[in-house]
Formats: C-alpha cells, structure tokens, sequence
C-alpha cells in the first residue's frame, strides 16, 4: 500500500510598504484532505517559544478524529488567528498529522524617530507595538495609521511614517518608525456662501475654528480639523436657530487644500431660511399631582416670542425642575415640534410624563490629579443608590465649580447593563489654586503702590486654604497669616484661624497725618443654613497704636490759640544756612528760637492747645475685643461667571466684649447679575455700612488727656483706590482743609489729614463689552460706573475752624470738610489673561467730587497663580 501525502500550507505575506528585509512564502491555495482514515499522532514542529499542548489547544482536531478536511481548514484559520505564527503548514504522513510552524518574531525595541513638535510618551499611548510583544506587519501598518491620525489631529497633514524593522538573533526583531512631521496645515481662509442676513466675519465668531494669523501663536483653533469641522456645522445651526431661523441647514462643508500644500481653505454652503415664531405653546401631562398652569408658567417658550433653539431646551429644564418640586423625580418630557410653512410659526407641545426609575450606580471622579476624592464628593447633592435628579446633579457640579480649583467640570451619564442604572462621570481639569499677586497703582499726586501677597486655596488637594501675605508699600506694611478648614471635625462647617501685624503709614497730612500699629488673633466658623444660606461668625482680639504725626505750632500759654505768625527752627547744621531749617513745623529746643513772651511750642495734639485736631482723640494704644457675625444669601445662577440673580450680604461687628473700644458696625451689600446678550453681562452692586460708638468710657492719649472715646480713626471707613475706582487710596470723605485767601481776591484748597467716615453708601455698575479683539488674546473689556459717598463724622470727631494767618501774612482757616455729597466716576476697565497672570487696567474720568478729595485716572493689579 502506497503511503499518500495531503500538504495543506498557507503563509503570510508582508507588505513591502511596510517591511522590506524579509519576504515570507504567500499564501498557497489549500488541498482538500480525503475524509478517509483516523488520526493516530499530532506531531508539531518549528516551535521555539510555544508549547506543543499550547499549539494543540488552538486547533480542532486531536488524535482519534477522522482527516476532515473542514476541520483541519478552521484549524489552520484558528493558529493565524492568534497573531503568534508567521507561517503554518498541515501534512499528512500516513495517519499521521505534521503541523509545521514559523513563529512571529518577539519584538526587542520599538524606536521612535523624528518626532519633535509630538512627544515620544503620547505617540507610545497609541501604538500597539511595544517591546516582549508579538511582531506582525498587520499590527505595525495599523500603528502607522495612528500615528498618522495623532498629527492629522494636531494639524500636520503632511506628516509621513516609515516602518522598518531589524532581524535580531533568537527570532526577535528591533521595530523603528522614522517620523517626517512637516509643516502645521493652517487655515488660510473660511468663507460662507448663501449667508444674506450675517456677514462672513459674524459667523467666523461663532465657531471654534480661526483663520491663521501671525498673533495666534498661543492657540491651535487655527489648524485643520475634520472633527472640529463637524462641531462648527452645529454651532451654526445653534446660532442660526437661537436667531429664529427654524429651517437653517448648512448644505456643505468643503475643506480644500492649498496648491502650497501647507494650509486649507474651509467652505460653508449654507440655506438660512426664514424667521420663524413661537406659534402655540401648550403643556400635557396626565400626572395627578402636576399642576398644569404651574408647569405652564415655567416654560421659557412664550406664543408670538422670535423662535430660539435654546429656549426649548430651557423650557424642559423648567420642566424638569417643577416636576421635581411636585415629587416626581423621574420625568419625562418630550417637545413635539410642528412647524407651519405658510404663518411660518412653530407650535411646540411639550408632553410631561413620569419617566423610568433610574438610579445612580457609581459616581466616578475622573481627572483630580491633586485634589482627593472626599474633597469633591462632599460638594455632591446626590450620591451613589440615590434616584437619578438633572436638578441636584446640576447643582452638584455648580458646587464643584463654586471651589474654584478646576477650570472646568463636566458630567457625563453613561448606560450599564441593567436598564434602570446609570453610571455618571464627574470630570474634572485641575487649575492652579495658588496665587502670588502684584498691584501697583499710579494717582495724579504721582503716589506709587506695591502689594504682594502668597496664597494657596487647596493645600496638598485636601481643600484646606492657607494664606501668608508679607505686604510692603509706601502706605502699608502687613503680614497675614489665615488658615481655614471648610470641613470641621468632618462636620458641614468651616473653621479658620489667623494672625496678623500691620503697619499703615498715613503721616503724608493728604492722607490722614498719622500712622497705626496693629496686632491680633482671630477665629471664624461657618455654617450653611441651607444650600443658598450661610451664617458665619467671627471672633477678633487686636492691639490697636495710633500715633497722629507731629506739628509743632507756637500757642499763646494763656489762650491756648495759636498765634498768627508761624517761626523757623534752626536744623543745627551750619551757622548761616537757612536752606534746611524748617518752618513751624519741628520744635528743637525754646533756647534756639527767640519766641515772644507768654507763647509756647507745642505739638497740634497738646491738650493746652485749644483748637487741637480732632484727630488727636483717636492717638491712643487700646486693646478691641470684636464679636461679629454675617449672613450671605447666594441666589446667583453661576458661582464663578454669572448672567442672572443675585447674592446679598449683612454682617454686623460688635467690639466691647472685654477690651478698650466700644462701638457697633453694620455692612451690607448686594450684587445683582443680569445677561443682556452672550457677550454683554451686567453687574450692579450696591453697599453701604455705619458705625456707631456706645459707652460713656473715655481714652487717654499720650499727652495725659482724657477724651470721650467716639470712633477711633482706623475703625471709620475709607473709600478709593480698588474700593472706588477714580479716587486715589482714602481719596474722598471727611478732611481736613485749609482754605486761604489769596490777594487776588481767590481762594485755595490746601487738603490735609483725611479722616475717614462713620457712614458710607456706594453703587457699582459694570457692563462686559466686546472688544471685537481676537479671543486668543485673553483680553476683556468692561465699562463702569462708581457713584457713592463717605461721612457723617459724629460731633466728638469734628473740631470748631480755627482762623489763623500763614506764613505769607494772607488770612486763613483750618476746618473738616464732612459733606456727604454724591462722588461719582465713569471709565474703562480692561482685562488680560496675560501668560504671566491676570493684568487689570483701570481708566477713570471724574464726574462728580468735591474740591479737596484726591483724585486718580489710572491704575493697574496683576497676579500670577502657581
């Protein structure tokens, strides 16, 4: 008997494209196996790194099966199929089976070559090729084209790929992909056909894609993107649709490459269509408890209104919130749009049905590279088994967004297996909550400010906040240390500590003539009374030194007045040099002035001078011991970026718990939001305070007086500078002035001590415009209007005018100005997300101020976050 031998063979063939040092045997077309006999032996050979039971295992026939030639053919399909075998062979040598293998190289390295605008690390995320991994051609040409798809994203459509690969010994190969990148392809131009009632330059505004300009080097929304294409085609539906164009559609979108072949031309065919209205607008529903006129009443859709995409989507969100508040968390609502083509009107019925029962199954944080897990979660209004609600799940995300660490959060909901389970991603992009600010301020009177300070809003992501201001300007001197726990004891409460030292140093008589020392402790605790409510307390112990800057005056001794000639005081230096001595300012010594018989040099806060300033009551060291309290209501409907509602704050502080100082100060003050198109927001804020002292006790100064107490200097309030934008630091309110006759006949305003205010009232109006600048500038524009008005000074802080005559003979008289007139400024305020931080500019006019106030017309802020 004749043995017979049945060869079924099929090999891989490697693309040359893709590998050109070796060439492996093609595919050869298979022999159908005689359906006769018994396999007695299954012999495996050309196997080095694979078990013989490993290969036996992926084939469909064994020993004692019949030679069936359907079998044996899945069998060979099956080997391929694991992407382990280069080549494989099936003989038949008598009864038995030969299975001859060639394996898959192992791939040793995988080099990466070339890439200079892509990181190394982002191209190996795409790849599947990696080292101690199975060599195939299919899997590296595969791995081109993701490589290839990575720079079409980015922009480089010329970008080029070649594979190699290097035989090792041992059966391994070293893979190389050698990277051409080529140039970024651009967009040279966008361009609109069809477009009657929006020029080109309007609707290049409203997608995310730019023309390529010079300037543009921070931004990539200038490279060619298939994918951004698509999501422009929906912006301009959205921005048609929200202009009544109810049957707006883009016809095309052609992108074109340049004959350079370096950059795209981008064409929309578009068919706006016709205006449409809201035609009837109706509510059904067949639950019980709903009320329907109350379901009605929500609806942001209004008959006879322009028709807007984004009012449907409103209405449903109204929808969804009464039907929440009527019990019914799961709901359904369904708009059935109708559009009638002659009255060209839409009718819109919205069908309100209780939806499926969904709950939530997991909640997974995704992106908080810093902060930890418990710190967001605690925001959350909804929690995992909780009925699934858009209402508590919106306002979970605002309350993240409201901790202001992230730039952005998204939610996503996403399907599982059981139909009445939702998964929900919560997405979060970690921003830097550090910040190190730089202000610098420029006034008419050429004054000069810098402040610095250091903080840090999320301390090692557990949300602690911790702040250490070290300030030095030509005002100030301060040094703040805050620590704040928004989660007490692991209870919904905030706690906080801070220290602090400053030094204010008015002496300049424009500003206040004397300087203050401060030092104290403090402790607050917060409690939200509900999610729109806050309560917070405060407790403060400081040591307060006012010192009133000295003036030496010459005063009749019996009098007490001032007498009318002022003298000069030799400094001591040479014999004959008047050029530094100084007039009636600095006493040195009785022996070196010849002063008339029965006068005296004393300091303006002296007791036996009759006329002392009014200032002089406060120049005292005392200890406050402060209890106050503030209530916050958050009505707004963004925390960080609101269009719409309000946030009013009332807070009271009461000093006299212990300590030296009595008084009670009130504030309050409301912010009200309202959006008046996508780029124009305006915001209101009106403020004002009172303090008021209590008590009989007086102080004693340092000149051994005692004084009825009133309310001391660094307690009163001052506006101007960033509190009143147009008015340089403590540049309006009460002063003291003198006012001089001149010989002419006119008069002239000399400002001196400002003295701050028992009372104020205060209006602030800015309006967001747009600049028509492009938006990867960072630059914003806003116009403002302050209007308000410090005083009311209490009589024990006022003095009677003192007439006097100056230097020069004219007559004179000192006095305190305390009108509480209305100030009021206008101006521009520009805004730029600079790459060093955020850059303020304020330009101001004057529109109303009295004569002796300090005005300013420029000043600018910036600060750095880390």
């Amino acid at each position: 008997m004749s043995r017979k031998t049945k060869t079924l063979a099929i090999s891989l063939l490697l693309s040359s494209a893709a590998v050109s040092p070796i060439q492996l045997p093609a595919l050869a077309q298979a022999e159908i196996f005689e359906n006769t006999g018994t396999i007695e032996r299954i012999i495996v050979n050309g196997n080095q790194r694979i078990e013989d039971r490993t290969v036996l295992s992926y084939i469909l026939v064994e020993p004692g099966s019949s030679f069936d030639a359907n079998r044996i053919d899945l069998s060979l399909k099956s080997l391929f199929a694991t992407g382990l075998f280069a080549d494989a062979k099936f003989d038949r040598v008598g009864n038995q089976l030969v299975i001859t293998l060639v394996e898959n190289p192992i791939v040793s390295r995988v080099m990466i070559e070339g890439n200079k605008a892509m990181a190394e690390d982002k191209i190996r995320e795409e790849i599947q090729i990696a080292p101690r991994g199975v060599f195939t051609a299919a899997r590296m040409q595969a791995d081109v084209q993701r490589i290839m798809e990575l720079y079409r994203q980015s922009g480089r459509f010329a970008a080029k790929v070649t594979p190699e690969y290097v035989p090792l010994d041992q059966n391994r190969v070293d893979v190389i992909f050698s990277i051409t990148e080529g140039p970024v392809s651009g967009v040279r131009a966008i361009n609109f056909l069809g477009n009657e009632e929006y020029s080109d330059n309007r609707l290049r505004k409203e997608i995310v894609t730019r023309q390529s300009r010079w300037w543009q080097f921070f931004s990539s929304t200038d490279n060619y993107d298939p994918g951004r294409m698509e999501y422009d085609r929906d912006l301009l539906r959205q921005f048609y649709q929200n202009k009544g164009y109810y049957d707006f559609r883009v016809e095309s979108a052609v992108a074109e490459l340049t004959p350079d072949q370096k950059d795209f031309y981008i064409t929309y065919t578009i068919d706006e269509g016709e205006i449409y209205r809201f035609g009837e607008v109706s509510v059904e529903t067949e639950l019980e408890k709903l009320n329907t006129d109350a379901l009605r009443a929500s609806l942001s859709a209004k008959s006879g209104d322009l028709f807007r995409g984004d009012t449907i989507e409103q209405s449903i969100d109204g929808l969804t919130y009464v039907a929440g508040i009527g019990g019914y968390a799961f709901i359904d609502v369904r708009p059935e749009i109708s559009a009638d083509m002659e009255t060209k009107t839409v009718n819109v019925t919205f069908h309100v049905n209780e939806g499926p029962r969904v709950y939530i199954n997991r909640i997974n944080i995704v992106g908080n590279t810093q902060t930890l897990d418990r710190v967001i979660r605690r925001e959350l209004r909804i929690n995992e088994g909780d009925a699934f609600n858009r209402v508590l799940l919106d306002r979970s995300r605002n309350r993240v967004r409201a901790l202001g660490y992230f730039k952005d959060v998204e939610v996503t909901e996403l399907p599982t297996a059981d139909p009445d389970q939702i998964d929900v991603d919560l997405k979060v992009t970690e921003q830097p909550t550090g910040e190190m600010s730089f202000s610098a301020g420029f006034s008419s009177s050429e004054s000069f400010l810098v402040d610095v300070s250091v903080a840090q809003r999320n301390v090692l992501g557990r949300g602690q906040s911790a702040s250490a201001r070290v300030s030095t300007s030509a005002l100030q001197q301060i040094l703040d240390l805050q620590y704040t726990e928004p989660r007490f004891l692991d209870r919904n409460m905030s706690a906080g500590l801070g220290a602090f030292a400053t030094r204010l140093d008015y002496s300049d008589t424009d500003l206040g003539g004397y300087t203050t020392e401060s030092m104290g402790v403090s402790a607050q605790l917060g409690f939200p009374l509900s999610d729109r409510l806050q309560l917070g307390l405060k407790y403060t112990l400081q040591n307060d030194k006012i010192d009133v800057v000295d003036q030496s005056i010459v005063i009749d001794e019996d009098s007490g007045e001032r007498l009318t000639s002022e003298y000069t005081v030799d400094d001591g230096g040479t014999p004959g040099d008047t050029s530094d001595d100084i007039t009636g300012v600095t006493y040195v010594s009785a022996d070196d002035v010849p002063l008339p018989d029965g006068s005296l040099i004393v300091d303006v806060c002296d007791v036996r001078y009759l006329n002392r300033y009014s200032l002089c009551s406060s120049e005292r060291s005392e200890i406050s011991s402060i209890v106050g309290y503030n209530l916050l209501l958050d009505m707004k409907n963004d925390p960080l970026e609101p269009t719409g509602g309000f946030d009013l704050l009332f807070g009271q502080d009461v000093s006299g718990f212990g300590g030296d100082v009595n008084f009670i100060r009130t504030n309050a003050s409301m912010n009200l939001y309202q959006g008046i198109t996508k780029s124009v927001v305006a915001s209101l804020r009106l403020s004002g305070g009172y303090i008021e002292p209590y008590g009989t006790s007086e102080g004693n100064s340092e000149y051994g007086q005692t004084t009825p107490q009133g309310v001391r200097i660094n307690n009163r309030f001052f506006k101007g500078g960033n509190s009143f934008r147009g008015f340089d630091t403590a540049g309006l309110g009460p002063r003291i002035v003198q006012i001089i006759q001149n010989d002419d006949g006119t008069e002239t305003v000399k400002r001196l001590n400002a003295l701050g205010g028992n009372a104020f009232y205060q209006a602030s109006l800015d309006l967001s415009i747009p600049n028509y600048l492009p938006e990867e500038y960072g630059i914003k524009t806003g116009l403002f209007l302050e209007a308000g008005s410090v005083g009311l000074l209490s009589d024990v802080d006022k003095s009677d005018p003192v007439e006097f005559t100056d230097t020069y003979g004219r007559d004179a008289v000192q006095l305190i100005e305390d009108e509480l007139s209305l100030r009021a400024s206008t101006g521009l305020s520009v805004y730029w997300t600079s790459p060093f931080g955020p850059i303020r500019f304020d330009f101001s006019h004057i529109l109303k101020s009295e004569e002796y106030d300090r005005t300013e017309s420029f000043r600018f802020s910036t600060s750095t976050r880390f």
